[in-house]
């Protein structure tokens, strides 16, 4: 059974293997970004601190991107999915972030939420294909492959330090702070 904290957020095994101590503190940041972008209205959503242009419904969009870059793009060599797949990025290499003040927070979350779900799915497809050392099928040009391991790790990266830019925004948002 999955402890979680007084924020909602599921606490990473203390003595676990490999596999499920990577996959909860993904889970942890994942869940993190959810109690630091939960609750705010578009406005909210909207905010920017100082002379930064990143926002948190901003950051919903990009990790919804992210997630699937990463796990189906890469991992699998899937094409892209809606919306990304009818994306210019050569106009806007940006456009997730910059199309997010179009979007409810509702249909943020819900982007976001969907391709965390997916994600889960090709991470256990990728799983029992090879576990941890499954190489990514789509590699980089130079031809080198990251391995399933290297991607969750470079995943828990990606929320970590994209929950540091949520902190200070949710703190100017309503001043809700916390780890």
């Amino acid at each position: 059974m999955t402890h979680l904290d007084e924020y909602g957020r599921p606490e990473p095994p203390l003595a676990a293997d490999e596999l499920t101590t990577l996959l909860g503190f993904l889970d942890y940041q994942r869940a993190t970004l959810d109690w630091k972008s939960r609750g705010l209205d578009a406005a909210g959503l909207r905010a920017m601190v100082g002379a930064s242009s990143i926002t948190l419904g901003g950051m919903l969009k990009h990790l919804a991107w992210v997630e699937d870059y990463w796990f189906s793009r890469r991992l699998h060599g899937n094409d892209p999915a809606s919306p990304w797949d009818t994306v210019d990025w050569t106009a806007d290499s940006d456009w997730e972030w910059n199309s997010a003040a179009e979007n409810t927070p509702e249909q943020l979350h819900a982007l976001w939420q969907e391709a965390m779900t997916r994600s889960h799915k090709m991470v256990a497809e990728a799983l029992a294909e090879g576990g941890l050392s499954a190489l990514a099928r789509q590699p980089w040009p130079n031809g080198e492959a990251p391995s399933l391991r290297w991607i969750v790790v470079h995943m828990i990266e990606e929320y970590a330090r994209h929950n540091g830019h949520a902190d200070l925004i949710r703190e100017s948002v309503d001043g809700q702070t916390g780890e």
